[in-house]
């Protein structure tokens, strides 16, 4: 694996009838016998993953533009309603050993990325000690020497400043534990709901009228 793909461009591989998030409802997806359908729309099989990365087929990352369509699509769908991912590809690419192969490279892909995911997370709540650890201790620090300055009957505003900063030491670690894992925890979840989904064909026979909505095609020049 080449690592944790950076979020693509607006100028990436993927461009048809993808939008940003904020502005593209629901109802942009087609459902199919109660699942939703996330659909990309390729000419050929190596579209879908990175260029440069020399792992085997079955092990190669997806392209950053691919991921990151993918999981807006589950973000906005939610990962408890049922979905598959639809893969229009031209008759000839569909009958490759690679095509068949391909479900079975998504599921890793995603599996893995769940997998990084979760490290991830467990790193955040080790820091979110660490730094618990070094407030609390800094906070100790102020009171002990506010203590001292009370004690000598002066610089009454100096202490009151120690408190109000052993105190402020404390807002970052506090920050961690009760907002930002949830975000991670949000998108491991994610991952792991694209990893179990159904990867399906359907082989491109005639070029795609401008009607046709959310295919996933590409601009790149081969």
């Amino acid at each position: 694996m080449l690592g944790t793909p950076r979020r693509a461009r607006a100028s990436g591989a993927y461009t048809g009838g993808v939008t940003g998030s904020e502005t593209k409802p629901r109802s942009v997806y087609r459902r199919e016998g109660g699942d939703w359908l996330i659909e990309l729309r390729l000419r050929e099989l190596r579209q879908l993953f990175h260029q440069l990365d020399p792992a085997p087929f079955r092990e190669k990352d997806l392209d950053p533009a691919a991921e990151v369509y993918i999981e807006d699509a589950v973000r906005e769908i939610g990962t408890g309603q049922r979905a598959k991912i639809v893969i229009h590809l031209p008759e000839a690419e569909l009958a490759t050993d690679d095509a068949r192969s391909l479900p079975e490279s998504i599921a890793h892909y995603f599996g893995y990325r769940a997998q990084q995911t979760r490290v991830e997370l467990g790193r955040l709540m080790r820091r979110a000690l660490t730094n618990l650890a070094i407030g609390l201790a800094f906070l100790g620090a102020c009171l002990a020497l506010r203590r001292s300055l009370l004690a000598a009957g002066s610089y009454e505003l100096l202490a009151e400043g120690l408190l109000i900063i052993g105190w402020v030491a404390l807002w970052r670690p506090v920050e961690m534990f009760l907002y930002d894992w949830w975000p991670l925890l949000r998108r491991q979840r994610r991952f792991r709901a694209i990893a179990r989904m159904p990867v399906v064909f359907d082989s491109i026979v005639t070029r795609p009228s401008f009607g046709v909505q959310n295919p996933v095609t590409t601009d790149r020049e081969e």
